[in-house]
């Protein structure tokens, strides 16, 4: 099977990373104490991704946003500081220990009043939320990206949209002769989306991939 590779020149990353705002101190903090709590703490989102996922929550003057796959609360941290007045997120994490840490995380940042993390499957916690959502980040198990979509998808506010994270999965979407679970399950849900009559979306090329996507008018 392939190896995982760099979507982007890592160091043309690290530079679009140095011109672009830097991380506030809470939001460092998160990231070095989750290096430290996980050998899986690729998962977070980096600073660059971070940066982009705050600009959109502030262009689109989302209020209410839900993430699906909280990890360590980094990119959560991220949204809320770029949320107007009265915005929440709700974030929705199966990992009781994941949970935990990103609750700690939360609770040392100035925005532990707009975030709620609620523990258990996300399937079933989508089902007992009301919408509507300005903005839904799916970031988490890569087998349930396609019913989160359908799920999430009559949820969304007339003008709010869905950011999904890790599409291009180091390239290995590519691989379509012997594809890991993950990745024949991401480019089954790349599919989905792109033939889908219902919604207009763009896949970018920051980090491991990210898609944009919103309903037609």
């Amino acid at each position: 099977m392939a190896e995982k590779r760099p979507i982007a020149d890592p160091e043309l990353e690290r530079y679009a990373a140095e011109h672009s705002s830097p991380e506030s101190a809470h939001l460092r903090a998160a990231a070095e104490s989750t290096r430290d709590f996980s050998p899986r703490h690729g998962m977070m989102v980096g600073g660059l991704e971070g940066r982009l996922l705050a600009m959109l929550v502030g262009i689109s003057g989302a209020r209410r946003v839900l993430e699906i796959g909280t990890f360590t609360g980094y990119s959560a941290l991220a949204m809320a500081e770029a949320l107007p007045a009265g915005g929440r997120i709700t974030s929705l994490e199966l990992d009781p220990r994941h949970a935990a840490q990103a609750q700690a995380h939360i609770d040392a940042s100035p925005h532990a009043d707009r975030i709620k993390i609620v523990v258990g499957p996300a399937l079933d916690s989508i089902g007992r939320l009301e919408g509507p959502f300005d903005l839904v980040f799916i970031d988490a198990d890569k087998p349930g990206y396609s019913a989160y979509y359908e799920a999430v998808l009559p949820k969304l506010a007339p003008r709010g949209f869905i950011a999904a994270d890790n599409v291009l999965w180091g390239g290995l979407v590519l691989e379509r002769d012997d594809p890991d679970t993950d990745s024949a399950a991401l480019a089954a849900f790349n599919d989905l989306v792109a033939d889908d009559p219902r919604v207009e979306c763009v896949m970018l090329t920051v980090r491991d991939g990210l898609t944009l996507i919103r309903r037609r008018d």
